[in-house]
């Protein structure tokens, strides 16, 4: 299974797009925030392609804050936006909700820095911005593949 990561596209539907493109072969999208126009415009022109979104700070809908994403290979996913995490000073908060929540990976926005690493043994992946990157990067997204036997391969890919 691959998984397209993204967040932060803050009304930049092109960037979205081009993300998505760029990783045509992938199973589901997760977007992680602060773009809720983008992922409506983009469920409009593929409308049976999985997607998930979860609300970030800057969003105004009614969308859920937190998800959790149940794979058919058995890896759970905790998927936020981060902004109710504190993850601009730790990942602590966001790992020990995944681990409450009997999550392999966790998932986060927000900070618009791409990080990906393992922590509190905790796979853990901020796709960036696609749009606004922060902190010397490049406009980026992820991609989580995990194969049949639960193994979970995460990558940042710039734009």
């Amino acid at each position: 299974m691959k998984i397209l990561v993204v967040s932060d596209s803050h009304r930049d539907f092109g960037s979205l797009l081009k993300a998505f493109k760029n990783n045509s072969d992938a199973d589901m999208l997760i977007h992680l925030g602060d773009g809720e126009n983008d992922i409506d415009d983009l469920s409009d022109i593929y409308p049976v392609f999985p997607m998930v979104y979860v609300q970030g700070n800057c969003d105004f809908g009614f969308h859920e804050t937190t998800h959790i994403v149940r794979t058919k290979q058995g890896v759970n996913i905790f998927c936020c936006h981060g902004h109710t995490f504190s993850v601009k000073s730790t990942l602590n908060l966001l790992t020990d909700e995944a681990r409450l929540n009997n999550c392999d990976i966790a998932l986060y926005g927000h900070t618009h820095v791409p990080f990906c690493d393992i922590v509190n043994g905790i796979y853990v992946m901020n796709p960036g911005s696609t749009s606004l990157p922060r902190g010397g990067s490049k406009p980026s997204c992820g991609v989580i593949e995990i194969s049949e036997k639960r193994a979970v391969t995460m990558n940042i890919r710039e734009l």
